[in-house]
């Protein structure tokens, strides 16, 4: 079992494709909501892979890339038998919600389990980002970074350090995440294309990577001294930011709906009546809200009335993935 996570400090962009390495390093927030179940079954007598998504059978890219996964483990468990995978969302498929993140991170963690492999935390880290780069952060609770570990270079020994690891916060530090489903659909650009398109053409995208960097080293700094407002305040440019470089793309790529704006509005008025609320987006139209743990009602409840058409969802900083009974047999 695993729980998406929210990027704070966003993923966007490969600098290499085959082993899924980041062009800068990032740090998210894991949440409570939304889990992903998985199971492996090994099944030798099959004649390949079977893929299960909530029930269905699944077909075409989606069986493809989970058996790509499943291949990946075998070469490196040293095993040849097929698998069942059995894989349940709670969490919208394809809206910019984290799906591939708890989706690739449970099903690391089920199919070492299934095929033998190591089951440390490092190693599944490092697994899971092969499936889906942000699934590597949720292997761990609360909040986690991403090295993108630039000084290897790429190929196997990047491979090697390129993983995620919790990120420690000052303990009076107490965050809620406010998610506002604006678009719970499967969006018409995927975030692989959408971010191979805004890498090739955006003219901002160097020096978006560029002040990420920099954005990264602070919040570090303020989750140690337990700053929401320097937290929030990096977390919403960050947010902004990559969401202006897909802008820029050519052609662009918009995810940006009306009620997002709409949802982007009530964030600003709530600043102005005094509440430390502040935005995020990834790539979807769907708006996350940061704020304090003991002002997630009051924010939700704005935010409910704004966009009375949307979703919302109160979030708190989740666990990490595990395995549980039944998960990988």
């Amino acid at each position: 079992m695993a729980h998406p996570n929210i990027a704070l400090i966003k993923y966007w962009g490969k600098r290499d494709e085959e082993w899924v390495l980041p062009a800068a390093d990032s740090l998210s927030l894991t949440l409570d909501v939304f889990p992903t179940t998985t199971g492996v079954r090994l099944a030798p007598q099959a004649a390949g892979d079977r893929v299960l998504l909530g029930g269905q059978e699944a077909t075409g890219p989606a069986q493809a890339r989970v058996a790509d996964f499943l291949h990946l483990v075998r070469e490196l468990a040293g095993r040849r038998e097929p698998a069942v995978v059995d894989s349940r969302n709670t969490v919208p498929t394809g809206a910019g919600l984290a799906s591939s993140a708890s989706g690739f991170a449970a099903l690391a963690v089920a199919a070492a389990a299934a095929y033998g492999l190591a089951a440390d935390p490092a190693a599944l880290s490092r697994l899971a980002r092969r499936g889906s780069g942000s699934a590597c952060r949720s292997l761990f609770g609360g909040f986690a970074q991403w090295h993108a570990a630039l000084d290897a270079g790429g190929g196997a020994a990047a491979d090697r350090v390129s993983l995620a690891e919790p990120v420690p916060a000052a303990a009076g530090l107490e965050v809620a995440l406010v998610i506002v489903v604006v678009n719970a659909g499967p969006k018409a650009v995927s975030s692989r294309a959408a971010m191979r398109r805004t890498v090739a053409t955006s003219p901002l995208y160097r020096p978006w990577v560029a002040s990420s960097v920099q954005d990264l080293t602070q919040m570090r700094a303020a989750l140690a001294a337990g700053d929401l407002n320097a937290v929030g305040e990096i977390t919403e440019r960050n947010a902004l930011g990559m969401h202006a470089t897909m802008l820029a793309a050519r052609p662009a790529v918009r995810y940006l709906a009306p009620a997002s704006l709409t949802a982007l509005d009530a964030v600003l008025a709530l600043r102005e009546r005094g509440l430390a609320a502040y935005a995020t987006m990834d790539a979807g139209p769907n708006v996350k809200v940061l704020c304090a743990a003991g002002q997630a009602s009051q924010v939700a409840a704005a935010l409910r009335e704004a966009v009375p058409q949307a979703s919302v969802v109160v979030a708190r900083p989740g666990p990490g993935a595990r395995l549980v009974a039944g998960d990988g047999r």
